[in-house]
């Protein structure tokens, strides 16, 4: 028998390492970035066209490359920070010419252009598909210059499963904005087909996040800053009113890398609580730093996930951080122990006498006394009504819902008569009678319920009509012949919302209502991004929206049917929903959207509706083709049986 083990081929090896480390686009652009900042560069620019399919093209001021080092960094395993096993384990740079660079190079065509300062004239040299093409001298500014040309050209099946140019963009300005938060000292820019997208100067760190996602955040920020002898914490948290809807505000660098670390995630979330209105994600720009032998970052190939040996020890810390800075800078209620009892109670002289309260007694007051007659008593409020006013009597009722004060006005009648109004007088005094639910039988409602005969179920009852109620403000609740229909009012508008929504994107009706004050939003890049891949999908849905800047917007109209409702929340809500993966790659992206859009339009449980609503809710429900069921696939109504309800009095 044949051995059948064999080594691969240089080529092959390289392309399955590219695997692991060449994903999309953005990852290109990450290993190049990091490798011109581990050159001393001080100016960075990245040139992208069609979104990286084309085009990545990195230029940097650094150190540059002999005409060896030039052509050794294409070869596998090739390094210039590693010497021994021991370096693996206290790495502080980024990566520098090598590894990843063979592993592009297998992908795509390849140009370097560099040169040290040291040198006249530099070296270029170009590859297609890890096969050297060329090897030249040539003259080139101090630095170096790589392009990566039509990548995965050789792996079309990879290259077939890219996203659209506006998500891999997406992801490009993440990794920009990533490496660019961390090195504030250096001067970054960004084009994307010739159009200057970032030009950041050096500065600060809050300089280089205002500079990153806008003006506004100059006010938003606020200082955190701590250090003990395991861990050092410094950077900005955002204000709990300045929360948003969506995911993608939150940074942890350590050792100036960003990590994803969902433990201390939350963290932050606790230190927060109670602070941030339901359903919204706090906004933190945090910097670690950690001793090199108290962490892993070899734990994931492109290092975003890493493993801390006191991580309950940095959780604790970063919580206290978090909660100091909050209490110190006024945004939660505080007690100052420091304070000066002095400044709040003021000190009276020492010769002031002391007068001690005396209660007021009425010697004349006899309580066996009969009270007066009604006559002078009328002629006492006669000779008083120039200084009396109007007077009321309240009485307090309950009814099922919850309490409300019920007001007599004692002008209505004598005030020596006036008389307890209990509820049921008063109900019977308003004439309230129930309202009839189903006067007709509805048409699509006929699937509804298999094992009950619906004739008897929806009959109309002439000697007793159904009334519809809300309970907890969250489940509809009406009487039908068989029993009790309920309804859970948030999933009800969430089925009724999203048929409504998905036939307008498949007929492509517009339905939109213009605003007479347009609505400018601003979002950061990568929401930006999703929005414009969104918008002819939400332009059928309702919304007229047109760009306003790079990551700006204005909202010239909305959905007929959209009233009072958050529109920032609401697109917000949406992109959230884009970004945490609710958009089913396996569905179709209208009946993604639809489905977000419902879910974040709809009336939510705990919402207050009035009978009309109530009715109209239901009524909506049972044209829907599918009303038994919700969007995701959970039950929207039961019936409790008359049978079950007498079962419970036994």
């Amino acid at each position: 028998m044949s051995d059948i083990i064999k080594l691969l081929p240089d080529s092959v090896a390289n392309q399955i390492a590219a695997g692991e480390v060449i994903q999309r686009p953005a990852s290109v652009v990450k290993e190049l970035l990091e490798n011109a900042i581990d050159a001393g560069a001080t100016s960075i620019k990245l040139v992208i066209k069609d979104s990286g399919k084309t085009l990545i093209q990195v230029v940097d001021n650094g150190c540059g490359m002999t005409e060896t080092d030039a052509r050794l960094c294409f070869e596998r395993h090739a390094t210039s920070k590693i010497k021994g096993a021991q370096d693996l384990f206290a790495i502080r740079t980024m990566g520098f010419r090598g590894e990843a660079l063979a592993s592009i190079a297998a992908v795509a065509h390849v140009e370097l252009k560099t040169r040290r300062s040291e040198d006249e004239l530099g070296t270029f040299l170009k590859l297609e598909g890890s096969q050297f093409v060329s090897q030249e001298e040539c003259s080139s500014p101090e630095g170096s210059s790589i392009s990566v040309k039509n990548l995965f050209f050789n792996i079309p099946a990879r290259r077939k499963f890219l996203k659209s140019d506006s998500a891999e963009m997406r992801h490009i300005v993440e990794e920009f904005q990533r490496v660019a938060l961390v090195y504030h000292r250096i001067s970054f820019s960004l084009f994307h087909n010739n159009k200057a997208q970032y030009q950041l100067i050096s500065g600060n760190q809050k300089q280089r996040i205002v500079a990153l996602f806008g003006k506004t955040y100059n006010e938003r920020l606020v200082p955190v800053d701590q250090t003990t002898e395991k861990v050092s914490i410094k950077g900005f948290i955002g204000k709990p009113e300045y929360a948003k809807k969506t995911r993608g505000e939150q940074y942890f660098f350590i050792n100036n890398r960003f990590v994803k670390y969902p433990y201390l995630h939350h963290a932050v979330e606790n230190a927060f609580h109670e602070l941030l209105p339901e359903e919204s994600f706090p906004t933190y720009f945090l910097y670690f730093e950690v001793p090199t032998e108290d962490i892993d970052i070899n734990i994931h190939p492109a290092k975003t996930e890493v493993n801390l040996q006191e991580i309950k020890l940095v959780y604790a810390f970063l919580k206290a951080a978090i909660k100091q800075s909050l209490g110190k800078y006024n945004i939660t209620p505080t007690l100052d122990f420091d304070s000066d009892p002095g400044l709040l109670f003021p000190n009276f002289p020492e010769d002031r006498p002391v007068n001690p309260p005396m209660p007021k007694i009425d010697p004349t007051f006899n309580p066996f006394e009969q009270s007066t007659t009604s006559e002078e008593k009328q002629e006492s409020e006669d000779s008083d009504s120039n200084t009396l006013k109007p007077m009321y009597d309240f009485v307090q009722t309950f009814n099922s819902e919850n309490e409300e004060e019920v007001f007599v006005d004692s002008n209505t009648q004598d005030s020596h008569e006036q008389e307890f109004v209990f509820p049921e007088e008063r109900y019977q005094s308003e004439k309230i009678v129930p309202s009839n639910n189903f006067e007709t039988e509805p048409e699509t409602k006929g699937n509804l319920f298999s094992n009950v005969d619906k004739e008897d179920d929806f009959e109309e009852d002439n000697q007793e009509k159904g009334k519809i109620l809300q309970v907890q403000n969250k489940y509809i609740v009406s009487n039908i012949k068989s029993g009790l229909l309920i309804i859970d009012q948030q999933r009800a508008h969430e089925r009724i919302l999203y048929e409504s929504y998905l036939n307008k994107l498949e007929t492509s009706k517009v339905d939109s209502q213009q605003d007479l004050f347009p609505y400018t939003i601003r979002f950061s890049p990568q929401d930006a991004e999703i929005i414009r891949e969104l918008k002819d999908d939400l332009y059928h849905l309702g919304f007229v929206i047109n760009d306003l800047g790079p990551n700006t917007f204005v909202i010239n109209g909305r959905p007929a049917d959209m009233h009072d409702n958050d529109i920032e929340g609401l697109l917000e809500g949406i992109i959230e929903s884009f970004k945490s993966g609710l958009f089913d790659p396996n569905l179709d992206r209208k009946v993604n959207l639809a489905k977000s859009l419902s879910k974040n339009m709809a009336i939510k449980k705990g919402t207050r509706l009035h009978e009309e609503q109530m009715q109209s809710l239901i009524d909506n429900l049972f044209a829907c083709s599918l009303p038994e069921v919700s969007i995701d696939g959970k039950p929207i109504l039961s019936i409790l049986a008359t049978n079950e309800i007498e079962e419970r009095f036994k």
